[in-house]
């Protein structure tokens, strides 16, 4: 009859029972299921080079010169009388690690069997994951400068509360916080390293004390009108001492992971001939004791890196395997350049 009910096929439903819409389509949301990126902060925070071939990359470093009153009728040629400035020489050669790859592999039927498209996410997620690596290296070699020796017998790296912590607990209060940065520019400047380009990692706990904390140097520090250059509703306060703030997750990963950058190597090994161990005291800093590191800080001189080939994704299609191969990879080294630079709070 015209009023009286149906049964429909339900399209949804396995075997005419149950949940009607098992069957259907789950659409799939990249940017709900694919891990948050992470952001990459060390690229721009210290010196980058390019190689074409070779296995390393040569910085000369150079000593400072001395002045001096001169005496009438003295030769100031004649080394005798103390004029002449002799000026030291020295290098700092970074060298290519082992190629770092990181990689995964789709076998054809699951992708055809598949209702998304994986192969942009597996892509962009490899990416990260060397891109992560880079960031802990490079952040272990600027603690590796901070624990280091000049080259030529100058100023050497700086450590903060290496004797008496700085800090009351485990959780840092904004004011403790404050101090420990102005100790940095206090350092910086007692080594006459530039106002330029001055930086300092903290951890996203440590950042965002700064700005929410009830403490009347956070409010002058993120309070416009009182010259500070914060700002609470972005949640940003971009600098403290005239030093660049910088948050970062991967500041909590460097203390526990003591993986080096080079296949194989252990806790005391060379990578090449960077010379990273777990001894603090010959420029070491891959696989060295981070845990009560608290904050990195200083200049772009302070470390570099020499790339031979930089963060490139591909693909291949095996047939011998039914499924496609993708890798991502680079071939980096990274070093100590200027350990004065460089300032490790504990």
């Amino acid at each position: 009859m015209a009023n009286s009910n149906t049964s429909p096929s339900r399209l949804g439903q396995v075997n005419a029972s149950g949940d009607v819409n098992a069957l259907f389509l789950k659409v799939f949301s990249g940017e709900i299921l694919t891990t948050f990126e992470e952001q990459n902060v060390m690229k721009d925070l210290h010196m980058v080079r390019t190689i074409q071939n070779g296995k390393s990359a040569q910085f000369p470093v150079t000593g400072i010169a001395t002045a001096g009153y001169h005496t009438a009728g003295e030769n100031i040629a004649d080394s005798g009388n103390g004029y002449l400035s002799a000026i030291k020489h020295a290098e700092r050669v970074i060298s290519i690690d082992d190629v770092l790859i990181s990689s995964t592999f789709i076998a054809n039927i699951d992708e055809l069997k598949n209702h998304y498209d994986v192969r942009s996410i597996y892509a962009k997620e490899l990416g990260k994951a060397l891109a992560k690596r880079f960031d802990i290296a490079t952040m272990k070699t600027l603690a590796a400068a901070a624990r280091g020796t000049s080259e030529i017998g100058g100023e050497n790296g700086t450590i903060l509360g290496a004797s008496s912590s700085l800090f009351a607990g485990a959780n840092a209060t904004a004011a403790e916080l404050i101090d420990a940065l102005y100790g940095v520019a206090e350092s910086l400047d007692g080594k006459d390293v530039s106002d330029e380009g001055r930086f300092a990692l903290l951890t996203p706990a440590d950042y965002y004390t700064l700005i929410t904390a009830d403490n009347s140097a956070v409010s002058l520090a993120s309070n416009r009108d009182a010259g500070g250059v914060g700002n609470i509703a972005t949640g940003t306060i971009s600098q403290v001492a005239g030093i660049n703030l910088i948050k970062s997750n991967h500041l909590s990963t460097v203390a526990v992971d003591n993986s080096g950058v080079s296949t194989g190597d252990g806790a005391t090994a060379n990578v090449n001939n960077n010379v990273f161990g777990a001894d603090g005291s010959n420029g070491t800093g891959y696989n060295g004791d981070l845990q009560n590191t608290r904050i990195l800080a200083g200049t772009k001189e302070a470390i570099g890196t020499v790339k031979l080939l930089d963060l490139a994704t591909e693909s291949e299609y095996q047939i011998e395997r039914q499924g496609t191969l993708f890798v991502a990879k680079y071939a980096m080294g990274h070093g100590v350049l200027r350990p004065e630079c460089a300032v490790e709070v504990r």
